[in-house]
């Protein structure tokens, strides 16, 4: 055998090794974990409303510690658990500052800390997608990693035209690890339902499922970018790279030059820092869809980057949301009966997409009640969001009542609603995040279909 052939087998060995941590045993073991502690809970859960403990008392204590218990393993996991604990941190705002911060702490040591691929197999894993000549192709390229993320990392290159690029590198092994994640994350659905009572949840992971293997697949990804880079070329207010080359497992873009992210904003932003971005973050997300045909779905704080000139840069193209024309005019005009309180309107509207299942009876005045507060937002001209007002909703719909846990339990969600509900929560709470004062009726009335008083876009 020669040396060339003894290289190929030696590379593809590497390939075949994940640099995902902790084994799969251990991965599964720790996931498995979890409704063992849940049924203890429980079950000391029952113990205590025997000997007079308030329900609420009890419901709200059996489920911080099983929320506790989440995500302290999610935190601990990277591939599909950091995924599924990602999609839950659109949530973060709304939890008491004693869960939300051991939770926030653990997801944040896990993106900055992730271990980055050896040198060694990262231009393996270039080879094998780019071809063994894949160094012509950049004039320069930086073996140490500028960000990490929960199936890949990103290094800054030069491409062979004097581009300067961001190339994002797709795990060995991440695939499998977040196939494995997530088959065992279906299997937790009753754990999850004592977070979100009521929720067909799945479903909703089924769905979850689908949507994460496109993520895997970066020419998709690849093809999502480059309808929004050309939807929003020499755009005044919003920048997206152009997709310069891929692979199945390689993307390479150019390179965004920015000052930070929203996560930078959220932090240490001022208070007009705060409105502005607030604002191109929330416009960008709800009119998006009518002007490219994608929603993109992953709201997360450091997928939008601040620009030195203003401007608001997005990547991360991976989760998106198919809506040819835009969103649904129904989604619009459900929000418009509701700001307008016509109950039964919204009611029969929620029953008929899928909101509220067959058979089950529910009042459209205590409906109203329960949905209401979520949409003062749309009824004032600017509204100020803030972590108190989130989380004084997450304990109005979880307290016991007819206008709370009991419409919770009776309100499902659609799976075809997964990836919007999953914006229009996640925008809500990095605007709550930011706690930025934005004029968020107008933004929907420029830009969701149906919305308009008189039913027009």
């Amino acid at each position: 055998m020669g040396n060339d052939d003894r290289k190929g087998d030696d590379r593809r060995r590497d390939q075949r090794r994940t640099v995902m941590p902790s084994s799969a045993f251990g991965r599964t073991a720790r996931l498995a974990a979890l409704p063992v502690g849940f049924a203890g809970r429980a079950t000391l859960g029952v113990g205590k409303r025997m000997v007079g403990r308030p329900a609420q008392v009890v419901l709200t204590d059996v489920q911080r510690r099983t929320a506790e218990q989440i995500f302290s393993v999610l935190g601990q996991l990277k591939g599909g658990a950091m995924k599924f604990g990602q999609a839950m941190s659109v949530f973060e705002a709304a939890l008491p500052d004693e869960l939300a911060g051991p939770y926030r702490e653990a997801l944040t040591k896990l993106q900055d800390a992730a271990p980055a691929m050896p040198a060694a197999t990262v231009h393996g894993v270039l080879a094998n997608e780019m071809g063994d000549f894949w160094r012509e192709q950049f004039q320069e390229f930086d073996d140490t990693p500028v960000a990490a993320a929960s199936i890949g990392q990103v290094h800054r290159a030069t491409w062979a035209d004097g581009r300067e690029v961001a190339v994002k590198i797709q795990y060995p092994g991440a695939a499998r690890a977040l196939r494995a994640d997530l088959r065992q994350i279906a299997r937790l659905s009753r754990l999850f339902s004592v977070l979100a009572p009521g929720l067909d949840v799945k479903p909703l992971v089924a769905e979850l499922q689908a949507r994460v293997e496109e993520e895997l697949d970066y020419s998709l990804e690849a093809a999502s970018q480059a309808v929004f880079a050309a939807a929003y070329a020499d755009d005044p207010v919003y920048v997206v790279p152009g997709v310069v080359a891929h692979t199945e497992r390689v993307l390479v873009t150019e390179w965004l030059e920015s000052t930070g992210s929203l996560a930078a904003v959220i932090a240490d932003g001022t208070q007009a820092e705060r409105d502005e971005r607030g604002e191109q973050f929330a416009r960008f997300l709800i009119g998006s869809p009518r002007r490219s045909g994608l929603l993109h779905a992953d709201p997360h704080p450091g997928n939008f980057r601040t620009l030195a000139d203003g401007r608001l840069g997005v990547v991360d193209f991976g989760a998106v949301a198919h809506l040819e024309g835009g969103f649904a005019p129904v989604i619009g005009e459900l929000l418009r009966h509701a700001v307008q309180g016509d109950a039964e309107a919204v009611t029969e509207g929620l029953r008929a997409e899928g909101f509220i299942r067959p058979g089950v009876t529910i009042d459209p005045e205590t409906l109203a009640a329960y949905i209401g507060p979520f949409f003062e937002p749309a009824t004032v001209d600017a509204f100020t969001f803030s972590r108190e007002w989130l989380r004084d909703q997450l304990a109005r719909v979880t307290a016991p009542g007819a206008e709370g846990m009991g419409t919770a339990m009776k309100v499902n969600l659609p799976p075809e609603y997964l990836l919007i509900h999953r914006v229009w929560t996640g925008a809500i709470g990095v605007l709550s995040q930011l706690e930025a004062t934005a004029h968020f009726r107008q933004i929907l009335l420029d830009e969701l279909p149906g919305f308009a008083d008189d039913g027009q876009d």
